[in-house]
C-alpha cells in the first residue's frame, strides 16, 4: 500500500474550518487535524501484526461506511492531553477510526503486509457541554464529515 502526502482545508459543520494532514514516514504515518491551528494532542495507534483487519464496516446515517477498529489496536498518548473524560474519549474514537481508515485503503483486507504505526494530532474546537453521556449530535456530524473527507484524501 502507497500512502501519499496529502492535505485538504475543509468547512465540516456549520463552517468550522478543519486542516487535514497526510505524511507517510518511513516507520509511521503522521494524521493532523485541527480546527484550531495548532498540533493538540497526539496519540499513537499500532496493532500487532497477527491481527487480520477488514475493511468492511458499518454504514452511517449518512450511507457513508466506515471500517469497524478491531479491538487489538493500542493507543497510547504521546504528547498533550485532553481536558476532560469525554475529550480523552472524543480523541480516542478519532485515532482508532484514521488508523484503521489508513490501514484499510483502496479496499484491502490486510494482513500484516504494511501496518506502521499511526501518530494522530487533534485539535478539535470544544463543543457545547452536554449532561447526557456520548457524543452530541455535533460531534457525531464532525466525526462522519471528517473521516468522509479522509478517506477521500486516501484515495
Amino acid at each position: 500500500m502507497l500512502i501519499n502526502s496529502s492535505q485538504a482545508c475543509v468547512e465540516i459543520i456549520d463552517g468550522i474550518r478543519t486542516d487535514l494532514l497526510i505524511q507517510p514516514f518511513a516507520d509511521r504515518i503522521f494524521v493532523q487535524i485541527t480546527q484550531l491551528g495548532k498540533v493538540g494532542s497526539l496519540i499513537q495507534v499500532s496493532m500487532p501484526s497477527t491481527v487480520l483487519l477488514a475493511s468492511n464496516g458499518v454504514s452511517d446515517s449518512s450511507g457513508h461506511a466506515l471500517p469497524a477498529p478491531p479491538a487489538a489496536l493500542q493507543l497510547m498518548p504521546l504528547f498533550g492531553s485532553a481536558s476532560s473524560e469525554h475529550l480523552r474519549s472524543l480523541h480516542s474514537l478519532y485515532a482508532a477510526q484514521v488508523a484503521t481508515l489508513i490501514w484499510c485503503a483502496g479496499g484491502h483486507t490486510l494482513g500484516g503486509s504494511d501496518r506502521r504505526s499511526v501518530i494522530v494530532g487533534i485539535a478539535l474546537r470544544r463543543s457545547t457541554p452536554t449532561v447526557e453521556e456520548g457524543f452530541d449530535e455535533h460531534e457525531r456530524k464532525t466525526f462522519h464529515e471528517t473521516m468522509r473527507v479522509l478517506a477521500s484524501m486516501l484515495k
